[in-house]
């Protein structure tokens, strides 16, 4: 008796096309076809969030310093992020994809990964199901979305980026190798500076190269684990498990200042108020973390992070605001002057697990109290706007704004 061929797995990779950049040129049409910049603004430090393709023309990128960008082109739209539109906007683009499949496995705000398999006898081809996708998105939502489709995640992940934008790249198994080839060794995942100088150094520029050398050389020169990897991955072997609900790793807000700081009272109360945004994130998402980073970065861009694992998850800023605070003041951190700070938590509880430890010396009277408070807290800000109502203490300027 002959046994049925094994089905064939197919991952989906969707990414928005510059997505906070093309969001604010669907809601005003007078940006259309400009150079578009959204992150800090011209004169303010900090850097590009994200730049449209016209601004790409210039170089700019994201990441980039904000003088940098303006530098090559004064003339473009510089606009502050929006990132409670951009969060609505993504839970409708989530709630399209999942019209297409269940199996949906955010990665940000703008990109997740599809199980498709076993969807060719509902939609189509892979290419058809792709069309759809694109299709989907851009009636209910008017943005781009550029789709790769393959037998794996990495494959998927290329093929969004091969086209882009408003791309669409399906690669069957037989073509992998040819796929990947003529890429630059630079496209595979999880490649660092000193990865790449070894390359350099070696003469292994694409793909192809890499796959011709034995393992064993590799080894020799990237140490076994980091050489299995990227051996792999110029096979186009790789992971096809899509894992849904696994969403992002870590939810973290940051601010850069105008002028480097070093009072401690400023800084606190700035901390504060990225540890309110932190915490009604993770709230909203029915998110609690059990790991607090701390981000310090001074002049030069010498950047330190600074984690602590917590007895018990939490999405209560209260807590967050304590250990990152915690982490300011005994983290060896050097004392000079901030120019940017941030603060993070990561590591999920699971929405039906039980809390890691519980306090033993906190009656259950005050958690459901505390609870409720938070709760209060999300009402009043999806009510009057966020920033109304908020835990803790004022500083003097504060006080003196309320007076």
């Amino acid at each position: 008796m002959t046994q049925p061929a094994p089905k064939q797995h197919w991952v989906g990779h969707a990414d928005l096309d510059a997505f906070y950049a093309s969001v604010e040129a669907r809601d005003h049409p007078e940006y259309r076809g400009r150079p578009l910049v959204v992150g800090a603004l011209p004169g303010h430090r900090g850097v590009v969030a994200a730049a449209n393709y016209a601004a790409r023309k210039f170089g700019i990128h994201s990441a980039m310093p904000i003088a940098e960008a303006y530098r090559r082109c004064p003339d473009a739209i510089y606009l502050p992020p929006d990132m409670a539109r951009y969060s609505r906007v993504s839970r409708d683009i989530f709630r399209i994809l999942e019209t297409i499949t269940p199996m949906v496995e955010p990665v940000s705000v703008d990109e997740a990964y599809l199980d498709l398999t076993g969807l060719e006898r509902l939609i189509g081809s892979p290419e058809t199901i792709g069309r759809e996708i694109k299709r989907r998105i851009l009636e209910g939502t008017g943005l781009t979305v550029s789709v790769g489709i393959g037998p794996n995640r990495l494959i998927a992940k290329l093929g969004s980026e091969y086209r882009k934008p408003d791309g669409l790249t399906v690669v069957h198994p037989e073509q992998v190798p040819a796929f990947l080839s003529p890429m630059p060794v630079a496209s595979l995942r999880g490649l660092g500076r000193q990865t790449e100088k070894i390359f350099s150094r070696l003469g292994i520029k694409t793909v192809a190269q890499l796959r011709s050398l034995p393992l064993s050389y590799l080894e020799v020169q990237l140490g076994k684990r980091a050489a299995a990897n990227f051996h792999q991955q110029a096979l186009g072997i790789a992971s096809a498990e899509v894992v849904p609900g696994r969403g992002r790793k870590s939810i973290s807000r940051e601010t850069t200042f105008e002028e480097d700081l070093l009072d401690q009272e400023t800084l606190h109360a700035v901390l504060r108020r990225l540890t309110a945004k932190v915490a009604a994130t993770a709230r909203r998402e029915q998110l609690s973390g059990s790991v607090v980073t701390l981000k310090i970065r001074f002049a030069g861009f010498e950047t330190h992070t600074r984690q602590h694992r917590l007895t018990v998850p939490t999405h209560d800023e209260r807590v967050i605001l304590r250990e990152a605070w915690r982490l300011f003041l005994h983290g060896k951190l050097p004392r000079k002057p901030v120019r940017l700070i941030g603060v993070g938590i990561s590591d999920w509880q699971q929405p039906d697990s039980e809390p890691t430890q519980a306090d033993l010396f906190e009656p259950p009277q005050k958690r459901e109290k505390d609870d409720r408070l938070l709760e209060t807290l999300d009402r009043v800000a999806d009510r009057f706007g966020k920033g109304k109502l908020q835990l803790g203490y004022a500083t003097k300027s504060e006080r003196r704004k309320l007076r």
